[in-house]
């Protein structure tokens, strides 16, 4: 069964935060779908993935770069896994049908913005009264990630 992380972010932006979660996706050999609220957003986080380190970039792809079975990171504003991804992550409070074709879901969102709260709590009761295993993550002063709660799956 697929399991769902909540990442809760307090110290850091999405733009900031994510880039680090896919580039550990990246290191175990996973592939990810990167799912955004809308088509404006798909390019802003294709501009990110770019930038991001100094070091070089992550590499990634979206319908405009076609391809997508070549892709280890696809960004897209709807509900696919065209790069037969292991890994799902939720971004902007959207939702997706596919949870369970996924090994893993990351849903992030900004604690700094009492709408994307009430929707990952609403997202929270909605997955545990399905059965999934979840955990919550929240950011640390220093910007780690730290386990605050867990709810087994039923």
């Amino acid at each position: 069964m697929t399991e769902i992380r909540f990442y809760h972010l307090q110290r850091s932006a999405l733009e900031q935060a994510l880039p680090k979660l896919l580039e550990k996706t990246l290191e175990r050999g996973w592939r990810a779908v990167v799912m955004a609220g809308s088509e404006d957003r798909v390019e802003a986080l294709n501009a990110i993935l770019w930038n991001y380190s100094r070091e070089g970039f992550l590499p990634h792809g979206s319908k405009k770069d076609g391809y997508p079975d070549r892709q280890p990171v696809w960004l897209t504003d709807q509900d696919e896994n065209p790069n037969a991804a292991t890994v799902l992550f939720l971004v902007d409070g959207v939702d997706s049908a596919k949870i369970s074709e996924f090994d893993l879901c990351c849903e992030m969102f900004d604690g700094r913005d009492d709408d994307a709260v009430a929707v990952a709590r609403e997202h929270w009761k909605l997955r545990k009264d399905t059965g999934f295993a979840l955990t919550y993550w929240q950011q640390t002063e220093q910007g780690a990630w730290e386990k605050k709660a867990e709810s087994a799956a039923q």
